[in-house]
């Protein structure tokens, strides 16, 4: 079975998250959840537990629904208020059917997967598999203190002075035992029942703790420069692929690995790859790419957009500064206003209005 989060209210992405949950901000036009999903049903889940809040509820339960796309069994549990990871496995017991799971943060994304790691926890008998990957700011997360001979020993939320540079990550194999961690634990000084002091219940009590660190990239994408990284790094995989009624006319140069998606129309552009576009799109006298998803139904018109995510309905008209490394929510209209041009970074809500001097 799987638990997965998605009741977090997204504060650090706001004004997107104002008006859709954060995990269904799209990357490479495919909201985040989806990929978690997609993960968990390649690793061998069948059956999840999706932890929802009162801000997510309704986007989530309408986007995810019963999980039979993915194969899956999805039902839901209802958080409150944003207690902590730890409170989400109290809360989810009794779904769980007080058995062994893995915990997946619904915004959370692993390049390679986490099949062999399901695999590695499956096959024996630890009561916990926690993952860890090597950042450069590990004040910002859950980090973990090692013995010279590798044994993890310690796990510490957010320190000043961290003990290595090896972050817990967004997933966590438990065993029945972690039930007994976090009826055990306090809140911190947040408030909130906090997942590494349930581990390190599990460390101080004797239980079997096993990690391992995961390899190729892995991104917890709560910031907007993580969404726009991790747009990157998936489009970096892609491959070139144009629906048969979307139109490229004579004028227009595809360059790279480009995706298009039915109805789109290309006039006197350059789609400048790894690029993926929308159904329903218009791209006229622009430059799109490299690194940029245009979600559905939008339209980029007499401007140049690189590094960059546009989600559905929304246009971007007349900029003549590269729009770069931006992030632009859904049925945003932003164009050219008269006057003196200025340099452009934008974080841009759903349905809003930029008009620029």
């Amino acid at each position: 079975m799987a638990l997965v989060l998605a009741g977090g209210t997204g504060s650090r992405l706001r004004p997107l998250t104002d008006t859709s949950a954060k995990q269904l901000i799209p990357v490479a036009n495919r909201p985040i959840i989806d990929y978690v999903l997609d993960d968990l049903r390649n690793a061998g889940v069948t059956e999840v537990v999706v932890i929802v809040g009162s801000e997510t509820q309704a986007d989530i339960s309408a986007a995810v629904g019963d999980g039979s796309q993915w194969g899956l069994n999805v039902q839901y549990v209802y958080q409150d208020k944003p207690l902590g990871l730890a409170h989400c496995i109290k809360l989810a017991k009794s779904a769980l059917r007080g058995g062994a799971f893995v915990m997946y943060l619904g915004d959370n994304m692993v390049k390679n997967g986490i099949t062999k790691f399901a695999d590695q926890f499956r096959s024996g008998s630890a009561d916990a598999l926690v993952l860890f990957s090597k950042v450069p700011n590990a004040c910002e997360f859950g980090v973990g203190d090692f013995s010279e001979s590798g044994r993890l020993i310690r796990v510490v939320e957010k320190p000043e002075n961290p003990p290595s540079d090896m972050a817990l990550t967004g997933v966590y194999f438990f065993s029945d035992k972690v039930f007994e961690a976090v009826d055990n634990i306090e809140p911190s000084h947040r408030n909130e029942l906090e997942v590494t002091d349930a581990i390190q219940w599990l460390l101080d009590s004797g239980a079997d703790v096993e990690h391992a660190n995961i390899t190729g990239w892995w991104k917890d994408t709560g910031k907007p420069e993580d969404v726009l990284e991790a747009n990157r790094l998936i489009l970096s995989g892609i491959t070139t692929s144009i629906h048969a009624d979307s139109y490229v006319d004579s004028t227009s140069r595809v360059i790279g690995e480009v995706r298009l998606e039915a109805d789109v129309v290309v006039e006197n552009s350059v789609l400048r790859g790894p690029v993926v576009i929308g159904s329903g799109c218009r791209i006229v006298n622009s430059t799109v790419g490299p690194f940029t998803s245009i979600g559905s139904n939008c339209e980029i018109r007499s401007t140049e957009i690189s590094y960059s995510v546009v989600m559905s309905a929304s246009r971007v008209l007349g900029v003549l500064e590269r729009v770069d490394w931006s992030l632009i929510g859904r049925e945003a209209l932003i164009e050219r206003a008269e006057g003196r041009p200025k340099g452009l970074n934008l974080i841009v809500g759903d349905r809003s209005y930029v008009g620029f001097p």
